[in-house]
């Protein structure tokens, strides 16, 4: 009886004296396996980078900013405009299913100065648990606590650019920076957050809440206690609809109007974006599996043409293979091997080149919002099983035709 690797031998031997059919046939399955890979790859690189991309706002972060309300539901060429209070913040953080907020005034029209340079960020009025609620990591200091702003301490957190603008190569904390001509200690400054060379979220300065109200409120008659916007987390991420609901009750009873017109409101839920990209690359991957099962498919059927034609080549090696005492199992098992060989390999190559070039993009930084493409274990098993069963499929119709013939007429055949 044949030893295994005879088996081996005689199958690497066959697929030999046939290079370009051989070569032709696993280039087209290794192309499909690799192809199917890099798109899915792609995908799951973007769907990371935009994970990523809001991770750097913070954890489940609802932001509702100042709105239109109209008169007349629907019906915006009757709206008014109106601001969010420091009320509104009170009311929306009593509700039962709000975590957390916290209320902010922004202005960018303030001028910074330091003993080394000017600036103009963005400067932000808020309470201590922003960075409860944002992303805010520290790289020197520390952040605002609640005595700040019970005091009025004039204290600054700044952002890694309006620091280097502030203080080019100079330590920062404990130095002085002048608000408008108002006197302001560096408590703390924050490393350089986001990729590449995005300012917005570095060109910001944070100060107490209070003390921004008192010294730099919203500027415009009647904006008395007026706030720019707020930030809140549900209190479980399921709950997201159910606390937008809730604040939008509390604004429009705030403000007087009907809180079921969602055209009142202006306001940015990335809990609910998240699940949008998260279903839309589900969807995509959904759609490039279906297209790697047709590529595997339509590379079974080449394998299984191919070896039809190898049976019919082979006709005479088989009749005297079984002349000689060789079964129809061992038939069977020589051509399945062959066909789960052929199948089975070139998608490993195919695979193989794919998680290379993967790794090779991995040190190369993409536009904002996209990660180097990811190879998917989920996709690559799939792909693994798949291949298998397609190399088991292609391999058993022409075996079980080889290991039928009769000796007697396979060896009269030439």
């Amino acid at each position: 009886m044949r030893t295994a690797l005879d088996i081996f031998v005689q199958i690497f031997r066959n697929l030999w004296a046939h290079k370009l059919r051989s070569f032709l046939t696993m280039f087209g399955i290794a192309w499909g396996v690799g192809s199917l890979l890099l798109l899915v790859g792609v995908g799951e690189g973007f769907r990371s980078g935009n994970k990523r991309q809001l991770a750097e706002f913070g954890q489940d972060i609802m932001f509702l900013f100042p709105g239109r309300a109209p008169a007349v539901k629907g019906n915006m060429n009757s709206a008014r405009s109106y601001l969010l209070t420091y009320r509104d913040y009170l009311d929306i953080r009593q509700l039962a299913y709000v975590r957390n907020a916290c209320p902010l005034i922004s202005r960018t029209d303030l001028h910074e100065v330091s003993e080394f340079a000017n600036g103009s960020g963005e400067i932000l009025g808020t309470e201590s648990q922003l960075n409860e609620i944002s992303y805010l990591p520290l790289k020197e200091g520390r952040w605002l606590n609640e005595l700040d702003g019970a005091q009025r301490r004039n204290v600054i957190v700044l952002g890694n650019e309006l620091l280097k603008t502030l203080f080019p190569g100079r330590p920062a904390v404990g130095a002085f920076v002048l608000l408008n001509g108002v006197r302001f200690e560096v408590v703390g400054a924050m490393p350089h957050l986001g990729r590449g060379d995005n300012m917005w979220l570095n060109m910001r300065g944070y100060i107490p809440f209070q003390v921004m109200a008192s010294s730099f409120p919203i500027k415009g008659e009647n904006h008395q206690n007026s706030i720019s916007f707020i930030e809140y987390q549900p209190r479980v991420t399921s709950e997201h609809l159910l606390a937008q609901e809730k604040v939008h009750e509390v604004v429009s009873r705030n403000h007087e109007f009907d809180s079921t017109d969602e055209n009142a409101f202006d306001e940015w839920d990335t809990i609910k974006e998240s699940k949008m990209v998260g279903t839309i690359f589900d969807g995509m991957n959904l759609f490039l599996g279906a297209v790697g099962m047709v590529t595997l498919a339509l590379g079974a059927i080449g394998v299984i043409n191919i070896m039809l034609v190898a049976v019919s080549e082979r006709t005479h090696e088989i009749g005297l293979r079984k002349a000689l005492g060789a079964t129809n199992r061992n038939i069977l098992f020589h051509f399945l091997l062959e066909g789960l060989l052929l199948t089975l390999g070139s998608g490993m190559i195919g695979m193989f080149l794919a998680a290379g070039l993967m790794v090779a993009m991995g040190g190369v930084q993409g536009p904002q919002g996209f990660d180097p493409p990811k190879l998917v274990p989920m996709s690559a098993m799939l792909a693994i099983g798949s291949l298998s069963l397609a190399g088991v499929i292609a391999g058993l119709y022409p075996a079980r035709r080889a290991a039928r013939l009769q000796p007697v007429e396979a060896l009269r055949q030439e």
